[in-house]
């Protein structure tokens, strides 16, 4: 074998290392690409999002951890001297002591009513004529008392005379004075009875003038024209009602729990809602003594003067009854409740800086300087959030 071809054998055994390095080179370099398309999709999107709310939520419902939360300044609550009061809801009554029944002594029937319901009547106005015939029974009477009276008169003079003369004896005499004193006060028993039906008897006629006993309101009605009067045909109730609106009645139902905090000349201040913003003044006249078996309520008086008519029969009333005795109570600055739901919350410092709790509290009054009353969940000296509503939208938001 010569050395050419020894050559060409072990250059065929052993090939050149050019093409495997290429190879090597190529999977080196896909490598690498494909590292690098691996990281680029495992970016974490969250970096590049905007920053989280302050707000974090813990685990209670009730308690929020704000960042920055100098931005809601703390107020004290406080001490406050305050009557109790108590609110009970009614409705405006007329008073009974000052309603007067209008009546016929006469019985007959109505050919003229003047007034009606509602209307306003002074003391001596004509609200009603009756047509009756008592009256006529009554002249009667008084024309023959008349009679009477002048026969026994006549007869006393002349026996006087007879007296005077010794004609007759003294038995005589004192019969015909008690004759004369008998036909007098049958006279002016007649004439009463004329005046009570209202017929003048100068003047007499079958009707009978019915005038208003005292100034008011009529409110209640009994009868219309054409419609039987009088005691024996209508009734003891009366044709007509009128009551005196000057001082009226708020009738309102107290529970039974808070009867102990009602006294008999309590103060009471009354609220209408036809008048927004105004306030009555009354006392408590009367507590019922007995309860409604099912609402387990008191039926509570109060007197309510009403000299330029505003009050109303029927009104709603809500009645504030104000006791005597101040109490300690706990008060906020009305900026520190937030009214959710029908419920009042504050908001208190919670455990760790930052977290504040929320609380419900019972209300009361509003007090002056725009302090509010907590009746039960908070006491004196604690620390709440002065502004109870920006807390809760800042909450909200996160």
């Amino acid at each position: 074998m010569t050395p050419n071809m020894k050559t060409q054998r072990s250059a065929s055994a052993h090939p050149s290392p050019a093409p495997a390095l290429r190879g090597v080179l190529a999977c080196a370099m896909a490598l690498l690409l494909a590292a690098g398309g691996c990281k680029k999709s495992d970016t974490n999107p969250a970096a590049e999002a905007p920053a989280q709310s302050d707000v974090t939520e813990t685990g209670n419902s009730d308690v929020v951890h704000i960042e920055r939360a100098a931005r809601f300044p703390l107020v004290q609550s406080e001490s406050r001297q305050v009557l109790s009061t108590l609110q009970v809801t009614g409705s405006v009554n007329p008073d009974v002591s000052r309603e007067i029944p209008v009546l016929s002594l006469a019985n007959g029937r109505v050919v003229a009513l003047h007034v009606g319901l509602g209307d306003f009547v002074h003391k001596g106005q004509l609200v009603m004529e009756v047509q009756s015939p008592d009256v006529t029974t009554a002249f009667d009477a008084y024309l023959k008392a008349v009679n009477d009276e002048h026969l026994t008169q006549v007869t006393l003079t002349r026996d006087k005379l007879l007296f005077s003369k010794g004609a007759i004896p003294q038995t005589q005499l004192d019969a015909a004075q008690t004759g004369e004193d008998d036909a007098r006060t049958d006279l002016t028993a007649t004439e009463q009875q004329l005046r009570i039906y209202g017929v003048d008897r100068n003047h007499p006629g079958d009707t009978v003038r019915i005038y208003a006993p005292a100034s008011g309101v009529i409110i209640a009605q009994n009868v219309t024209n054409a419609a039987a009067a009088g005691i024996t045909y209508a009734g003891s109730t009366g044709s007509l009602t009128i009551a005196d609106l000057s001082h009226v009645w708020v009738i309102c139902d107290v529970y039974e729990n808070d009867l102990a905090n009602v006294k008999l000349g309590q103060h009471a201040d009354i609220t209408i809602n036809s008048f927004p913003g105004k306030t009555f003044s009354g006392t408590i006249s009367d507590i019922g003594a007995q309860l409604d078996p099912s609402l387990r309520t008191a039926k509570v008086r109060i007197q309510v003067a009403n000299p330029n008519s505003e009050l109303r029969i029927g009104m709603f009333a809500t009645a504030t009854l104000l006791g005597s005795h101040p109490q300690t109570e706990t008060a906020v600055p009305a900026g520190a409740v937030l009214q959710l739901h029908d419920r009042a919350y504050v908001f208190v410092p919670g455990n760790g800086e930052g977290n504040f709790r929320r609380v419900e509290v019972r209300l009361g009054q509003t007090l002056p300087g725009n302090m509010v009353e907590i009746k039960a969940g908070l006491s004196p000296g604690q620390q709440v959030v002065g502004n109870a509503l920006d807390l809760q939208n800042t909450a909200d938001q996160g």
